[in-house]
């Protein structure tokens, strides 16, 4: 695995650098944490150079898997250095998918499905439906919320666990944060150690948003993350133990995160409300994702955001198209949700419970790529949607 580790080792020497900048992180998460000093890359250019010399070693390898690995990490670094991709080309050198997107009438579709499930719930839709969202679900302040994460993760952790055959150790540490960023929750850290920050900023804290972030954070990408690094410490495994979110496991990463209710808690009204409202307005976001980048006018993209979600406020679509247009991360990154969420509650909705347990088993074992879970599920949906 000599061709691995020293991707690994470019991967270290790349993050230092960029944390050195005040930068966002190059790995987010560490399977395979290491004692030995790590110097800083010199340069974006140095960094480049060395991916580029190490995919000509996995070309005459024949190591497609590392090579794909390395492609991502190199149209990252070329964007950063100011190289304007294409965002197909961007998302399918990164992601691992195409953003095709999806047709209007799947969009309205499941618009109409997560209507449904808030008058449910006796939420109408319109201006002030997430103000509704809140008081039916309960608003909480940051103290109580971090407790109610950590009732869910103890009551709901065996199930998780029976479902995708992970017996893997962690511990968990809360923090709160207040960055001016598109997160309200983020989760990182390495081996059995996993950390999960709250920013002040952005969250709103309500019983059931807890309990959705909860799965999502800590059963979803924390115990997953801890669940590769076992896989790290018990064979020789043969992907980057390095996770990086502009990398093709991140379509994995964040749409099983954003499911998981529906695997895990199928009945409670409250958490799956939220899967299908999330997943239309990730479709939406997706909508604006490729349109901001196809050259339609800002403010075509701002009425178009307000009649597909009436309770957007202009702040939030701004931010929307100036992460997935301007943002270099983001724009690639950003893709993985819309993308993630629409397979995974295909594969919740439409497959069978064999196939439930033969994807959950292997995502929670090796961090697959959009070419895997199509492998894994041959009659699913294209990932990245079928093309408009």
């Amino acid at each position: 695995m000599v061709l691995r580790d020293e991707i690994e080792t470019v991967l270290r020497g790349w993050n230092k650098y960029e944390e050195s900048r005040s930068g966002p992180p190059i790995i987010d998460f560490d399977c395979h944490p290491v004692d030995e000093k790590i110097d800083a890359a010199g340069s974006r250019l140095a960094v480049l150079n060395q991916l580029e010399r190490l995919l000509k070693q996995a070309e005459l390898a024949n190591d497609s898997r590392l090579a794909a690995r390395i492609g991502a990490h190199l149209a990252y670094v070329n964007a950063l250095l100011g190289k304007r991709y294409s965002l197909g080309d961007y998302v399918f050198k990164t992601q691992g998918c195409r953003p095709a997107g999806w047709p209007e009438e799947y969009v309205v579709e499941r618009g109409e499905m997560a209507r449904s499930c808030l008058n449910a719930m006796g939420i109408d839709w319109g201006a002030d439906t997430e103000t509704q969202i809140d008081q039916v679900e309960g608003r909480l302040d940051v103290e109580s919320a971090s407790e109610l994460m950590r009732q869910t993760v103890a009551d709901l952790d065996p199930a998780v666990r029976m479902m995708t055959g992970t017996s893997a150790p962690y511990k968990l540490s809360i923090i709160t944060a207040h960055e001016d960023a598109y997160w309200a929750y983020w989760l990182d850290g390495a081996g059995r150690h996993i950390r999960l920050r709250l920013n002040l900023r952005n969250a709103r804290f309500t019983k059931v948003r807890a309990q959705q972030f909860g799965l999502h954070e800590v059963l979803g990408h924390g115990l997953q993350s801890a669940s590769y690094a076992e896989q790290c410490a018990q064979r020789e495994v043969p992907w980057v133990r390095l996770m990086s979110v502009h990398a093709q496991h991140q379509v994995l990463l964040e749409g099983l995160a954003q499911v998981l209710p529906l695997f895990v808690t199928p009945k409670d009204e409250a958490l799956i409300s939220r899967v299908r409202l999330t997943h239309y307005i990730q479709l939406v976001r997706a909508e604006l994702h490729i349109a901001v980048n196809s050259g339609t006018p800002i403010q075509e993209c701002a009425r178009h955001a307000r009649a597909r979600v009436p309770f957007w406020s202009d702040e939030t679509i701004s931010d929307a198209l100036s992460d997935r247009g301007s943002n270099t991360l983001l724009r690639s990154y950003l893709w993985s949700y819309p993308a993630g969420i629409d397979w995974f509650v295909r594969l919740a909705d439409d497959s069978d419970a064999e196939t439930i347990k033969r994807v959950l088993h292997a995502a929670y074992r090796d961090p697959l790529t959009p070419d895997d879970l199509t492998a894994l599920w041959p009659a699913g949906p294209p990932v990245g949607g079928p093309g408009k």
